[in-house]
């Protein structure tokens, strides 16, 4: 009998050592990301009288489809819900993102107008920069340069992975094979096991996995009487991750 890998595994090994070089090279370079978008925190006095903050309150829309994409949102506190609507009404998360990271970066591309939702999950305050600031910045910092190329690189290789995971896994697998992820990306290591903050809902988890609340909740609750991980609304606890990945099916 062979031993060979199935294709889709060897696929999706590929994905992550590509992601794990990418992170690897990151933290090399030694960038502190915090400091980058923010005029005020660079010295930079010709921007700083232009340069604004926004808060936005629990459910408010940052941005919607048709909106202008001029400006580019560095996140200082809170979470932000990046999601797509089809013309049903059923929406699609594409990410969830926290303190220190980056939305609305399509504007960079030559983006005109956005074409999905901005949301905040929670009270969240947010650094915006216009194209003009930004280029700006650009121009005098070559890091900023670094930063955004491995922006574009990281989020397309998440998106590889997930549209592999749609592929090739079924439901449980791909809610299963989300939480090793999550582990991974937004968890601390204590120990032997694995705590993920501010731990989302079980329907965000749904949207994200392309599954149902219901499966969700019953693959958590299963995860959970397995003695693998225990969970509430503000956190994840994975006791064994090692045994949690092998739970995902090829």
């Amino acid at each position: 009998m062979s031993t060979q890998p199935h294709p889709s595994q060897r696929v999706l090994r590929s994905t992550y050592s590509d992601m794990q070089t990418l992170q690897a090279l990151w933290h090399l370079e030694n960038i502190d990301v915090t400091h980058l978008l923010c005029p005020t925190k660079l010295g930079n006095e010709a921007l700083m009288s232009q340069h604004t903050y926004r808060t936005f309150k629990k459910g408010e829309q940052v941005y919607v489809p048709s909106d202008c994409s001029d400006r580019i949102f560095f996140i200082n506190e809170g979470r932000i819900k990046i999601s797509v609507m089809n013309d049903e009404g059923k929406e699609i998360t594409k990410a969830i993102l926290g303190k220190g990271e980056v939305f609305g970066e399509l504007a960079l591309l030559g983006e005109n107008y956005r074409h999905d939702i901005a949301t905040a999950l929670e009270n969240t305050s947010a650094c915006v920069v216009t194209l003009d600031e930004l280029r700006g910045l650009m121009r005098e910092r070559s890091d900023l340069n670094l930063f955004f190329m491995k922006m574009f690189g990281t989020r397309q290789l998440e998106m590889e992975r997930r549209l592999e995971s749609l592929v090739f896994r079924d439901s449980r697998s791909r809610i299963v094979e989300y939480l090793v992820h999550l582990a991974h990306t937004k968890g601390q290591r204590v120990g032997y096991e694995w705590v993920v903050r501010n731990f989302i809902t079980h329907q965000e988890i749904a949207n994200l996995t392309a599954t149902s609340r219901q499966t969700v909740t019953t693959t958590l609750n299963d995860l959970r009487y397995k003695r693998l991980l225990t969970f509430n609304r503000s956190r994840l606890l994975i006791r064994d991750l090692d045994k949690l990945a092998a739970e995902v099916k090829s």
